[in-house]
């Protein structure tokens, strides 16, 4: 999925810092630093210049339609390996000045932004720097703010997937306007509501095994499982267009890409492939579909963990 974005304004400095994961998966750190200059094109494109002025290509730019189904809100980059879906909880480090400022600005109005994705790409015929597309775009909701004596820890709930329409600033932090993206509306909807019923059993049952994992202190309570599941099923209310509120369908396709008690690193990798894919779809059946066999398979592993753990309490 790509998403649109215009030039800088004209005069407007254009570095900013991506996030990467510190510490428990969940908990994330700004602070790897890019230098970019941002061009229009058809799908996003973000390339490294260094101190070089970078002149746009003017037939490469395409009019942008602003359609009455739109929010313009802070953006927060990530890099690919950090791609956030709908329903899922993530807890975040902001400590630098710029990102303080993006989360006050968040909290005086809707308590919302954009978390999205950084990916490296190659152009066809430049040999210029690095480029990077935006994706995955995802609209989130603060859920909690906890101030530290250094920035702040700040816990977020993605709420649906946005398409980036228009690049409006870099400085201090980046702002863009959006639209949201849901899946297509289906054509076999008893067929649809059978599969949400049968995957919400499938989340219970696998959270039902994860909470007897033994799992280290610093862990949450609630399971990541449990934790997206309890907020799908609520009645979603924020201020803010209904388009962008995602179907009960779709939240609960979602929820069935959490990470498990336990986890590996290389599943926590393979999850977000994963995750990746889920975010392009745009049939809410193939998603439930494949979100079953992911429980199924995650319920099996952890039930297997659970067995070593017995034999070696024993």
């Amino acid at each position: 999925m790509n998403f649109s974005l215009s030039s800088l304004p004209p005069g407007v400095s254009n570095s900013y810092s991506c996030a990467s994961t510190v510490g428990s998966p969940g908990e994330h750190l700004l602070g790897r630093r890019y230098s970019c200059g941002l061009r229009r094109w058809e799908s996003v494109t973000v390339r490294r210049i260094g101190n070089r002025n970078h002149k746009l290509e003017k037939s490469r730019c395409r009019r942008l339609v602003v359609t009455a189904c739109s929010l313009e809100l802070p953006l927060l980059p990530f890099s690919v390996n950090e791609v956030l879906v709908p329903s899922e909880s993530k807890v975040l480090h902001l400590y630098e000045a710029r990102y303080i400022a993006l989360l006050e600005e968040s909290l005086s109005g809707k308590k919302l932004f954009v978390h999205f994705v950084l990916d490296p790409i190659v152009l066809p015929g430049s040999s210029e720097g690095e480029s990077f597309a935006a994706r995955y775009g995802c609209l989130v909701l603060v859920e909690n703010v906890k101030k530290l004596e250094v920035g702040a820890l700040v816990t977020i709930r993605g709420i649906c997937r946005v398409r980036i329409l228009n690049f409006l600033q870099a400085e201090p932090y980046l702002r863009g306007l959006v639209t949201p993206q849901t899946d297509n509306v289906p054509q076999n909807p008893g067929v649809i509501s059978s599969k949400v019923l049968k995957l919400n059993d499938s989340l219970r049952n696998l959270n039902a095994v994860e909470i007897k994992l033994k799992s280290p202190k610093e862990s949450p309570l609630q399971t990541n499982t449990a934790n997206s599941l309890t907020w799908v099923q609520k009645e979603v209310s924020m201020d803010c267009d209904e388009r962008f509120i995602p179907s009960l369908a779709e939240r609960v396709s979602f929820a069935g890409y959490q990470s498990v008690t336990g986890s590996t690193q290389s599943e926590l990798l393979k999850l977000q492939q994963e995750k990746l894919r889920a975010m392009e779809w745009k049939e809410t059946m193939r998603r439930l579909d494949r979100a079953l066999e992911l429980v199924k398979d995650n319920t099996s592993l952890v039930a297997a963990k659970l067995a070593i753990q017995s034999l070696e309490i024993q």
